[in-house]
């Protein structure tokens, strides 16, 4: 009895598990297509296998060595009577330089080409003396690094040798948000380590890189991959894997890759000239928030609004304006600001190319001619101190106090006119972003030049509407809404 009972409740199992897809002891084999490409699958899932052996080795393990500056020690604590004796009280003994010391880092890399050219991370070689690739078959050959580039976050390196397995190189804009992905590297130096997941999201730009728009995986990524290949189900290098967003240092579920597009049209510009050159418009950009769009008789909320186009540059040629929306760049959508910079950082200098543009609520074509993405440029700044009279304006309707902006200030930001807040009084100012030492250029679309005008301009302001002020913190334009009482 006892036996019939297990029997029939193990037959009752299996038709539950049948019921509600959970895997019985038999495990179902059966293949998903994801365009043109045929994936086995076990137990519902990829089955990443031949994959792996498949390309493994074109996956590199990459070693460094640094040394720093030789240290000179000197003697430390109180000097004995002995010594005070013979050498007297300015004794100052010092030791025998010490032997540099060497700085180690770990990296991977994947093969590119068969006589030895290799893709990694510039911030793996970036500083090294020495660096020292480990193959599958545990060759270890030193690399000769031909070229970084520091923006994108690419080396690319070349080992003396011949016949090597290659990886196959695919297209990252045919990446899907869902696609299943995975990485080979060497986390924390296990070398050859596997790890799955998928596409989070597409075209990312991360603060410290406005140029490369990363594919975001929640592929387990730790220090080790960098540099790494991530595949696509069809065995196809589409990303190099570069950053994680992590508060512990370790892996946390936010994995950012360089697309593979552009690694490689980095790749041809490290080749042909060492140097990778960008294209560049020379405007300052944020997003376009629900508010913003609203204050600026948009439908939604989309595109880049341009906070600030630099003094002769580009864009200034080409008569783009602070306010103007760019929705378009040659044709391609432009849905968040980070968009704009991607796009035009992949154009070839001196391009001709049409910018779509939404000034004062209508859509128009500006022709601009790209030019090349120069250093890093700081703003000068200047001192909030000028011979001008002040006199503050009254508590207002916008609940702000502001007062003249000083001549040498405004000189320093390069503006005509503006004043600057010196106290946040009530609503709407309260709830807003705004606050003390902000510089107000402009309001609703139109500039300000004094207090007088300011005043003006705030008590004529349409009542229960949102309108945008153009403010400057420190020396950094943006936009802000706020709602009119």
């Amino acid at each position: 009895m006892k036996r019939r009972v297990l029997l029939l409740a193990a037959l009752a199992f299996a038709a539950f598990g049948a019921g509600f897809g959970i895997a019985t002891s038999t495990a179902a084999v059966a293949t998903a297509a994801t365009d043109d490409r045929a994936v086995p699958l076990v137990s519902g899932l990829p089955d990443f296998t031949a994959l792996v052996e498949r390309n493994k080795g074109s996956v590199v393990s990459i070693s460094t060595e640094g040394s720093a500056s030789p240290v000179r020690g000197q003697f430390q604590g109180e000097v004995p009577d002995i010594l005070k004796r013979f050498f007297g009280d300015q004794f100052n003994f010092e030791l025998p330089p010490q032997a540099p010391r060497q700085r180690q880092g770990i990296g991977s890399g994947f093969i590119i080409s068969a006589d030895g050219y290799i893709l990694s991370n510039n911030h793996v070689v970036d500083g090294a003396d020495k660096v020292i690739v480990r193959l599958l078959d545990r060759r270890e050959l030193e690399a000769k690094v031909i070229g970084t580039d520091k923006r994108s976050d690419i080396a690319l390196l070349k080992v003396d040798a011949k016949n090597l397995p290659v990886v196959r190189i695919g297209k990252s804009d045919k990446l899907r948000v869902g696609e299943w992905v995975f990485a080979i590297g060497a986390p924390f130096g296990f070398d050859y380590s596997v790890t799955q997941g998928i596409v989070s999201a597409l075209g990312r730009g991360l603060p410290s890189e406005n140029y490369v728009p990363f594919i975001q995986t929640d592929v387990a990524i730790n220090p080790g991959n960098s540099g790494g290949p991530l595949f696509n189900l069809a065995g196809e290098v589409v990303g190099i894997n570069s950053q994680i967003f992590s508060g512990s240092g370790g892996y946390m579920g936010l994995s950012f890759a360089i697309p593979m597009d552009i690694a490689m049209e980095v790749v041809e510009q490290l080749k042909s000239g060492g140097a990778v050159k960008r294209g560049w418009l020379g405007v300052v950009i944020q997003d376009v928030d629900r508010d913003l769009a609203e204050s600026f008789g948009l439908e939604r909320a989309e595109g880049a609004l341009v906070s600030r186009v630099m003094p002769d540059t580009p864009a200034a040629a080409a008569g783009l304006r602070e306010g103007d929306i760019v929705v378009a760049f040659d044709g391609k959508p432009i849905v968040h600001s980070s968009d704009l910079p991607h796009q035009v950082g992949r154009v070839k200098p001196g391009t001709v190319a049409t910018l779509k543009v939404v000034r004062d609520g209508k859509a128009r074509d500006i022709k601009v001619k790209v030019g090349e993405l120069p250093g890093e440029d700081a703003l000068a700044g200047g001192p909030d101190s000028g011979p001008e009279a002040a006199t503050p304006a009254k508590a207002d309707r916008l609940g702000l106090r502001v007062d003249v902006l000083p001549e040498a200030r405004r000189k320093a930001l390069g503006v005509a006119g503006g004043v600057v807040v010196t106290a946040v009084t009530g609503q709407p100012a309260a709830g807003s972003e705004l606050r003390p030492g902000d510089v107000i250029v402009e309001i609703n679309r139109k500039e300000i030049t004094t207090v007088a005008a300011f005043n003006q301009l705030v008590a004529g302001l349409p009542a229960g509407k949102r309108v945008p002020l153009r403010v400057i913190r420190g020396d950094s334009p943006q936009y802000i809404t706020l709602q009119v009482p």
